[in-house]
């Protein structure tokens, strides 16, 4: 081998390594080579009495399964069109044209009628669609990876239940390099999740908000989909709907400029009717979908979010939205923040 070759051969593989390290050291691996995911089982899931009551609660008053995947009503945005519930819907209204939820009605050509009982129950707690694809994590399977194996099984057992609509959808088409860096995302599930503490009404409280997905609206989120190191529950996350006014979410902490005001009976109020005494929330807090709750489970709650660290952070959707230091976002009231240094 002549010296030039030798010298392009090993700058070749000098190039290789550090490519390798470097892809190692940063994104991972999982954007080239796909997703973690476990093989399909043939596990199935009995319908029993308790476990449909368990999921017709869960998927009408707690987790926004069916919020997220039908055509919002016209009276409300979180609110499933009457006799579209789970046949899917475009997210273009929230901005992003490109996201769509399928149809997880049962129906057989255009829903969830063929997929296993398994393969539903993946996609809910570990990110994996029926075709083996990332799901966007829009999909909240990184909360719903807490949910029990029986408030799965009484969700996917209830899913099956729904009416059946034959609405097709389109799949999703996330944006590159998005779409390769969401197979970072997805966890296989290999060991049984059981039954959470409940003993106490903040502990019942914690796991409701996690199915409920709370944190993610009332967190705020930076330009990276991420969130906001410190500031859980601290409000400042702007939401929009197309022909809607857009609203910062509240700050949800005990901090003074949090809700510490709230006692348990104006938290059950506010969720049951829209109001804080007089003033109307924004709908796209969806509390038309949370007022479904029983009294204590709401109660819970409240108690839950009494236990949060207070989040310094100043959120007023009457004020016009400015740049925010201490969340790096913009939102009503946010030049009232300072930066914590």
């Amino acid at each position: 081998m002549k010296r030039w070759q030798k010298i392009v051969l090993f700058t070749a593989l000098l190039l290789g390594v550090v490519v390798s390290v470097g892809i190692t050291a940063t994104v991972g691996w999982r954007p080239i080579i796909g997703p973690r995911a476990r093989t399909l089982t043939e596990r199935t899931f009995d319908p029993t009495p308790a476990r449909l009551a368990r999921g017709a609660y869960l998927l009408n008053a707690v987790t926004p399964c069916l919020v997220c995947h039908s055509e919002p009503a016209t009276n409300a945005v979180f609110l499933p069109k009457p006799g579209m519930e789970g046949a899917g819907r475009s997210w273009k209204a929230d901005g992003m044209p490109w996201l769509v939820a399928p149809n997880i009605t049962p129906d057989r050509e255009t829903g969830a009628g063929d997929w296993s009982d398994d393969a539903i129950a993946r996609a809910i707690r570990e990110g994996i669609g029926h075709d083996g694809r990332a799901l966007f994590p829009m999909m909240p399977y990184k909360h719903f990876r807490q949910m029990s194996d029986e408030d799965l099984a009484s969700v996917v057992s209830y899913l099956r239940t729904i009416r059946p609509v034959r609405q097709p959808r389109p799949t999703s088409t996330v944006p590159f390099p998005v779409s390769h860096f969401i197979n970072n995302e997805p966890e296989p599930i290999d060991a049984p999740i059981p039954e959470p503490d409940l003993s106490t009404p903040e502990k019942r409280g914690k796991y409701l908000t996690t199915l409920g997905v709370c944190s993610e609206c009332h967190s705020p989120i930076d330009d990276r989909g991420q969130l906001v190191p410190g500031m859980d529950f601290g409000g400042g996350n702007t939401l929009t709907f197309e022909g809607k006014p857009s609203a910062a979410a509240a700050n949800l902490t005990p901090s003074p400029n949090g809700i510490p005001y709230y006692t348990e009976g104006l938290f059950l109020e506010t969720i049951r009717t829209g109001h804080v005494r007089e003033r109307a929330l924004s709908d796209l807090m969806p509390w038309v979908f949370f007022k479904n709750m029983t009294d204590e489970d709401l109660k819970s709650i409240f108690a839950y979010l009494k236990t949060l660290t207070p989040v310094d952070h100043y959120v007023d959707n009457a004020l016009p939205p400015s740049n925010c230091a201490r969340c790096g976002l913009q939102h009503g009231g946010g030049a009232r923040n300072k930066k914590v240094s």
